[in-house]
């Protein structure tokens, strides 16, 4: 076994951070899963579940992230129009860190926010179809770089439920096309990659297959 963290997961009800919290129990890792509703997520051997209907709830937030070593988000939303879901998890995250001394910080955003938002074929047409929730991404990244943690943005391009296979690329500057993609469980892999050994602080990673 490899080095072992206390890991928090936020948004671990998403595909993305059920496969961070199946990859993390396997690598035994001691791990939070965060979630709204106590039904949303099974009770497994070594996996702690913290509720938390509402992230702007500060005592709450405080309690399951302090005396963690890493705090992971895969926040995000399947709602249409204006949102702010992951802006406004990640900002009640970064108080919390701040008021418990937790240091790292890895979350996942989108190829094509902030200035990876670079006029190509996939950045035009994710903008056009899911503006509102990219706009989010851009606030949520904001945010994170202004703050004093110790964070990694990973940009995934489209996601896929693929099985895990543990091999894929990444770099700050990876080319991503249109038919760029990586399965969740392999973006999952990489989070974990970051939060044990990492490779990419205060950086922006992009990730494909």
């Amino acid at each position: 076994m490899g080095i072992v963290v206390k890991i928090v997961v936020f948004g671990a009800t998403g595909g993305t951070g059920r496969e961070t919290v199946t990859l993390g129990l396997a690598a035994g890792h001691h791990v939070t899963a965060v979630a709204r509703r106590p039904e949303a997520l099974q009770a497994r051997p070594g996996l702690q579940i913290a509720v938390v209907p509402d992230l702007t709830n500060t005592e709450m937030v405080d309690d399951v992230i302090g005396g963690r070593d890493v705090v992971i988000s895969a926040l995000g939303t399947n709602a249409r129009g204006p949102v702010s879901v992951c802006t406004d998890g990640v900002r009640s995250i970064l108080g919390s860190m701040t008021r418990t001394g937790v240091r790292r910080l890895i979350v996942v955003s989108a190829h094509g926010a902030a200035e990876s938002n670079d006029g190509s074929l996939y950045a035009r047409m994710l903008w056009a179809m899911l503006g509102h929730k990219m706009r989010d991404k851009d606030e949520m990244e904001k945010l994170i770089r202004a703050s004093t943690v110790d964070w990694t943005i990973v940009r995934p391009p489209a996601l896929r439920n693929k099985p895990h296979t543990g091999v894929y690329r990444t770099s700050t500057d990876l080319k991503i096309r249109l038919t760029s993609a990586i399965s969740r469980a392999d973006l999952a892999d990489f989070l974990l990659r970051e939060a044990t050994t990492p490779a990419y602080l205060h950086q922006a990673p992009r990730i494909a297959a």
